[in-house]
């Protein structure tokens, strides 16, 4: 079969010809990889810099997607093997790690918007326990993670959305797409950090894609402009863009009623992944979630891997084009 290999953590996934793998336990099936994303959490792996990554090369990306069964059946997967995942044309899947999709889902649109919904839908479905209207700040709302955010925490109830990012045009996008208010964080960052004091300082929750100096910087104009300090602020960790470590102001955790938790591969279960699955992937196939990706065969792999991300975009990997 053709696959991407990565044979260096330095260096780009190369497309070439690989040993087809083969079933051995009693729940794995081999499937044909119908598509496949190229999330951040891919990229990660594929460079050694995930905390989940190991040591062991050759290695095939790719951490879920979308294939066909032998009997023809279509299922959304999550990789198990993290060296044998699904940038190929055919990878082993545990069925027990699997769910079907609709016969009317669009494969890519799945394999595009499932990685980066997941962390806000399984969070505020499994990590905490959200209170009815509540309000939520999504902190790095740009991406594609935090595009999926702003839209489930208005699903899920959310009585205002409040959506921090760079980028202008993207945030204008994004009132579209349900959030009530945007922030920017372009700029001086200490000043940014003072514009979500005053934006958000009522939150409930907050989601954090960014960490690093963002959520440093951040933490206490949130706390200190509360109307009411006792009323519980969760800040919850996700995703680290902006940096893989942030000082926590001793005052932040003093101050006021503030928790911080983190949400992630070690968190949450893989029993409790698995149970959000499908009604997860009705919402997409439903039209629900709105994300436009990028499809590209995977043949392009290393062209594609040195192009610069358009985070609004999803790039989905095609192994039949």
């Amino acid at each position: 079969m053709h696959a991407a290999v990565v044979h260096s953590f330095h260096s780009a996934p190369k497309y070439e010809t690989f040993a087809a793998p083969q079933p051995s336990g009693q729940h794995e099936a081999l499937v044909e990889v119908l598509a496949a994303g190229l999330h951040l959490r891919v990229r990660a792996q594929a460079d050694g810099s995930h905390y989940t990554s190991t040591d062991e090369l050759p290695l095939i990306p790719g951490i879920d997607g979308v294939g066909r069964l032998p009997d023809g059946r279509r299922v959304y997967f999550v990789a198990t093997d993290t060296a044998l995942g699904s940038f190929a044309d055919q990878t082993v899947i545990d069925l027990r790690r699997s769910v079907p999709i609709p016969a009317h889902a669009d494969p890519v649109l799945i394999a595009a918007a499932m990685n980066p919904a997941m962390s806000s839908w399984v969070t505020l479905r499994r990590r905490i326990q959200v209170q009815p209207g509540f309000k939520v700040l999504v902190l790095g709302a740009t991406g594609s993670s935090g595009q999926m955010a702003v839209q489930i925490a208005k699903l899920l109830g959310g009585s205002q959305v409040i959506a921090a990012g760079r980028d202008p045009e993207r945030l204008e996008a994004l009132r579209r797409l349900g959030a009530d208010a945007t922030v920017s964080l372009a700029g001086d960052p200490e000043e940014a950090a003072r514009r979500l004091g005053e934006a958000a300082a009522e939150v409930d929750i907050v989601l954090d894609y960014l960490w690093g100096q963002p959520a440093e910087l951040g933490m206490l104009p949130l706390l200190t402009r509360r109307p009411d300090r006792s009323r519980l602020l969760t800040w919850i960790q996700i995703g680290s863009v902006a940096g893989a470590n942030a000082s926590i102001p001793s005052a932040a955790l003093r101050s006021a009623n503030f928790q911080l938790i983190g949400s992630g591969q070690g968190s949450i279960t893989p029993a409790g992944y698995l149970a959000e699955f499908p009604a997860l992937i009705d919402l997409i196939a439903s039209g629900k979630l709105i994300l436009q990706p990028a499809v590209h065969p995977l043949s392009s792999i290393e062209e594609v891997w040195n192009t610069p991300e358009d985070n609004r975009q999803r790039i989905v990997f095609v192994p039949s084009l």
